[in-house]
């Protein structure tokens, strides 16, 4: 597992500046096909590390529409996500998160937008190795009549591979969505 998730990293930084923009654009009309979004739901997304694909235009869309945006914020060994504002501060990986006095758990939003590192037809998803987001989401594998969060994985086409062996503690993704595909 190790040496795929490295083989995909450096295939995913390898994607050019100008394709990177690209498909972040066919991104966003890749999510509003499947993304039931209504007015009042509050939405994570994730801002881009390590090459993960860019949600930038997902995010102008649902700041436009007026919908509350969150992030991911780590806490201790698992995730909570913060409402987006004007300040951040870089987390111990390094990566920007909001400072927010408006924090919530995962099960209080309505559609979480993922990054991973690999995933397969049958939605199944590998991310950087820490385990963060199985963790946090570790609720929607107890007791499967949670309708919310919807789980959407976001990924570059490249991304895919033809079969990962999911473990019991995976929580499986409501759909992945490439520039140019939805896997349902």
């Amino acid at each position: 597992m190790k040496t795929l998730r490295q083989s995909i990293r450096i295939q995913r930084r390898s994607i050019s500046t100008s394709d990177r923009e690209k498909f972040a654009k066919q991104l966003l009309s890749q999510v509003q096909k499947i993304a039931n979004f209504k007015n009042g739901q509050k939405i994570a997304l994730y801002l881009p590390n390590d090459g993960e694909i860019d949600t930038k235009y997902i995010q102008n869309f649902l700041k436009y529409k007026g919908f509350s945006i969150y992030l991911p914020i780590l806490i201790d060994e698992s995730l909570k996500f913060a409402k987006v504002g004007k300040n951040f501060i870089k987390n111990r990986f390094g990566i920007d998160e909001p400072i927010s006095a408006q924090i919530l758990n995962a099960n209080q939003l309505n559609i979480i937008f993922i990054p991973l590192v690999g995933f397969d037809q049958f939605k199944n998803r590998i991310g950087m190795g820490g385990g963060f987001y199985d963790r946090t989401l570790s609720f929607k594998n107890r007791q499967k009549n949670y309708k919310n969060p919807k789980l959407f994985g976001l990924a570059f086409d490249c991304q895919e591979v033809t079969k990962l062996n999911a473990k019991p503690w995976d929580v499986p993704l409501d759909a992945v969505i490439t520039p140019t595909t939805i896997y349902r």
